[in-house]
């Protein structure tokens, strides 16, 4: 069974920035997609960035292009998010996610951002 545990949520002025990880185990990882969703309070979860297994792929949705990075160690098994000039707007839990070209199957328990204005 695959496990995605994040890391590296927490609360920031705004303006400033966090990089998020999320390690994965429990399988062959050749080919999995990974990528980050965020919920707010009262919102559906949306998708924020995803990279495909060699990294030739990336998407952003429009809200994160030019101040979101997401990246991957595929030695490691860990993708990050590194989230630049944070808005209260972006307060919300993170969610990492991995699957295939398809699907995503599998998600994180998520981690917390909080930026104050």
């Amino acid at each position: 069974q695959v496990q995605l545990e994040e890391s590296g949520g927490g609360l920031v002025q705004a303006g400033g920035s966090l990089r998020l990880s999320c390690a994965a185990s429990g399988r062959t990882f050749s080919g999995y997609r990974m990528g980050w969703f965020c919920q707010a309070p009262g919102k559906e979860r949306e998708f924020v960035a995803e990279i495909s297994w060699s990294g030739a792929s990336i998407y952003y949705a429009d809200s994160v292009k030019g101040r979101f990075t997401i990246s991957r160690d595929n030695a490691k098994n860990t993708v990050y998010l590194q989230m630049n000039s944070l808005k209260p707007e972006d307060t919300a839990v993170y969610y990492c996610a991995g699957g295939t070209l398809v699907k995503y199957e599998d998600w994180g328990q998520g981690t917390q951002v909080t930026v104050a204005s």
